[in-house]
């Protein structure tokens, strides 16, 4: 029954993942999503994020390691693990004397994994890859076209997201190599509006236009990792990951809409297929060194090429997509896992930081994003049942050149289940 439960949790749990990140802008609601698919969300799960959002070269047999497919080996051959997430965060905008805020709380992830064999097993999962959240509003401030025409009020704002729904499977070969892969899905849709509002001038129609892209794709990502004991209680992890470039399918719809106080005139709506967007393919590398149960230190690196692939342009902006290259570094602590006396040595302390140097680049300048994370597991009851809690502390972009400078608190709190299904029992 437990299992069932479980289960049926998973899929209800899912259900809300889409429905809490597709209602509104406040999906992710930074001004920098108003650019290509856009805004990255960063890979991994509160345990990944605690740490800077290492995982490449990562093992961990108590939670699920999502960003390398060869990670989920490292595990009891016998065991059932799930993680699900939820995130919180508080961002301040500010570009020049201007200043504003906003809080969003979602729904971040969920991943199961189950053994196949001594030595394999698989996992599934639902993750958002990219949310488009933004709006900006201004008057117009000639006095000439006020007099003739009255107030007139520009806003630009955008919505949607984009996920990834994955399935994989790993194996180990000679107890120190393992391979994997992941079947990804890409789906979602953006839209992005521009709304002229005649607020005064009676005479004037208001005018809503923009486009809307509905989006799909199937992709793969590989992954190996190659563990190697140093003595009799370190070890170091070599990892890898390539994902392939991946056409997205699907339509994109550009619309211009005349609305009055009781009609809706209709001046275009041009639906046609997308032919020439993609996500580039993206190489990773990484590494951890660890003793036993008590610490481990790794670095991560990826890169994806994203030139040329710029959805539409955004009218008076110099925007162009480039490659990206992220830098990742991450520790983590626990004093004393067994100890039975005293549950704060019990506890694993994380910390990490990480330089983005995103797809982004607005007038020759590439948009940046760099940040300190930290985190704590907090066992609950038997096995690897815990409850991970992470903190990012970063900032994107900057006040040169006229830019958004975007400072952020997110918090993480992730929920890892565990559990033992798989053993025979000796007596009915």
């Amino acid at each position: 029954m437990k299992r069932y439960i479980v289960l049926a949790f998973l899929i209800v749990l899912s259900s809300s993942l889409l429905s809490a990140q597709d209602k509104t802008s406040d999906d992710g609601f930074t001004p920098y999503s108003i650019f290509g698919i856009g805004e990255m969300e960063r890979p991994g799960t509160t345990y990944n994020l605690s740490m800077g959002g290492i995982g490449i070269g990562d093992r961990n047999v108590r939670v699920i390691n999502i960003i390398n497919p060869a990670a989920i080996t490292a595990r009891d051959d016998k065991s059932f693990m799930m993680d699900f997430g939820v995130t919180n965060s508080n961002l301040i905008y500010r570009q020049g004397d201007l200043k504003s805020g906003k809080n969003i709380t979602n729904l971040r992830n969920i991943v199961a994994t189950m053994p196949i064999g001594k030595h394999s097993a698989f996992k599934l999962g639902l993750v958002p890859y990219s949310n488009s959240g933004y709006k900006f509003v201004s008057h117009e401030t000639s006095d000439e076209l006020i007099a003739q025409v009255g107030d007139i009020k520009n806003t630009h704002y955008g919505e949607g997201s984009i996920y990834q729904a994955f399935l994989g499977g790993a194996v180990t070969f000679f107890d120190r190599l393992s391979v994997g892969a992941d079947f990804q899905y890409y789906f979602g849709h953006i839209d992005r509006h521009s709304d002229l509002d005649f607020n005064t001038g009676l005479n004037y129609k208001d005018i809503t236009s923009g486009w809307e892209y509905v989006i799909s794709a199937f992709n793969l990502k590989a992954g190996l990792q190659y563990s190697q004991p140093v003595g009799s209680s370190h070890e170091i992890v070599f990892g890898a990951t390539y994902a392939l470039k991946t056409k997205l399918k699907g339509r994109s719809t550009r619309y211009a809409f005349a609305t009055a106080t009781s009609s809706v005139d209709t001046i275009s709506y041009d639906t046609k297929k997308i032919t020439d967007y993609y996500i580039p393919g993206e190489l990773g590398f990484g590494f951890t060194f660890k003793e036993s149960d008590r610490w481990k230190i790794g670095f991560d690196y990826t890169r994806q090429d994203w030139r040329g692939m710029d959805f539409e342009a955004t009218p008076s902006i110099n925007y162009s997509s480039v490659t990206s290259n992220n830098f990742r570094v991450g520790f983590e602590y626990t004093p004393n896992r067994y100890d039975v006396r005293y549950y704060s040595r019990r506890i694993t302390y994380r910390a990490g930081a990480y330089h983005e140097r995103t797809y982004m680049s607005l007038d020759g300048k590439q948009i940046t994003a760099t940040g300190l994370t930290l985190g704590a597991s907090f066992p609950v009851f038997r096995f690897y049942n815990a409850v991970n809690v992470g903190i990012d502390l970063g900032q994107r972009g900057s006040l040169s050149g006229n830019l958004v400078r975007e400072r952020y608190i997110v918090i993480n709190v992730g929920f890892n289940l565990h559990d033992i299904w798989f053993i025979k029992p000796l007596y009915n």
